[in-house]
């Protein structure tokens, strides 16, 4: 599991030190395309976004003035600001990266864009560093595909949310059996789709973590969106050769030359999907309201 944390750490530490931006035509065409409207792009830091997600998780989370928001993989804050102005200023939005250079990239872009009810916190997505019910509502964007312990993140998600509260999360999930290629492959786990699981394993999951009105829907999104940028494969977006995590500098120089030739030869589409999943946390019902104030006929 080390060896796995670090490769993602890696990859997408090289990705943070990179130029990618909004103001790629390639990366933007990436982020329209998983759900992100102009509007939305264009009202915050364009090195936000890096052209890493699948989905947006922030446009079906329902968020509410005064509401704490948690990100889960946050990377440069692209859904941390989005949240940020759907809570307001009673609010919070607080984003959880286990990358340093994503955090410093993150705390960099809220500094240039003037958020104050904003936090980004370094740690990994099954050790939150959050007491137990301190949250409304829970968002990621094709990160917990990414997680080696995937019961334990789902575990943390339900000790952090209140009674009542809600994931949002885009990510994404199989379908159908993976090609053994795919599936053994550390560029593909790193490239969101090998440490992907079937749907119906995901629903289990969050059904054993406590939670209740666990809804999957399939996004209908073609994955092979992520080819809108030159010399991109999977979720990762390397517009940019120098400083980027497939540039000859970078610690695993193979790595996207190698997922790109196994998107090359198969179609991902036909086993993964971009989904979009949504559960809630239930009431915990109180003492009172669990015992009859009295015997029946006797209560007015």
């Amino acid at each position: 599991m080390i060896d796995v944390l670090e490769s993602v750490r890696s990859k997408y530490g090289a990705v943070a030190e990179s130029t990618l931006s909004t103001r790629d035509e390639g990366v933007k065409s990436v982020a329209e395309a998983f759900g992100y409207s102009v509007e939305e792009l264009t009202s915050i830091p364009a090195e936000a976004n890096m052209g890493l997600s699948c989905g947006n998780p922030t446009a079906a989370a329902h968020l509410r003035t005064g509401e704490v928001v948690v990100d889960l993989g946050s990377g440069g804050g692209l859904d941390v600001f989005l949240a940020a102005k759907k809570v307001g200023p009673e609010g919070r939005a607080i984003g959880i990266d286990m990358t340093p250079a994503m955090i410093h990239r993150a705390r960099v872009n809220a500094a240039s864009g003037g958020y104050t009810n904003v936090e980004f916190l370094q740690a990994t997505i099954d050790n939150i560093p959050l007491p137990d019910g301190s949250v409304d509502c829970v968002i990621s964007n094709c990160v917990l595909n990414l997680a080696p312990d995937k019961p334990a993140v789902f575990r943390e998600i339900a000790r952090i949310l209140k009674p009542g509260g809600r994931l949002a999360i885009s990510d994404i999930a199989l379908k159908g059996e993976l090609p053994q290629a795919i599936a053994r492959s550390m560029a593909a786990y790193v490239g969101c789709i090998g440490g992907a699981i079937q749907i119906e394993d995901y629903r289990a999951g969050l059904l054993a973590a406590g939670f209740g009105h666990v809804e999957i829907v399939d996004s209908d999104a073609d994955l092979n969106a992520y080819a809108k940028v030159e010399n991109q494969s999977g979720c990762c977006s390397p517009a940019m050769e120098e400083g980027c995590c497939c540039s000859p500098a970078a610690p695993e120089p193979n790595l996207h030359a190698e997922l790109a030739e196994l998107l090359s030869n198969y179609d991902v589409n036909a086993a993964a999907s971009s989904v979009k999943i949504y559960a809630i946390k239930p009431q915990i019902p109180t003492i009172e309201a669990s015992v009859p104030c009295c015997p029946p006929g006797c209560c007015p």
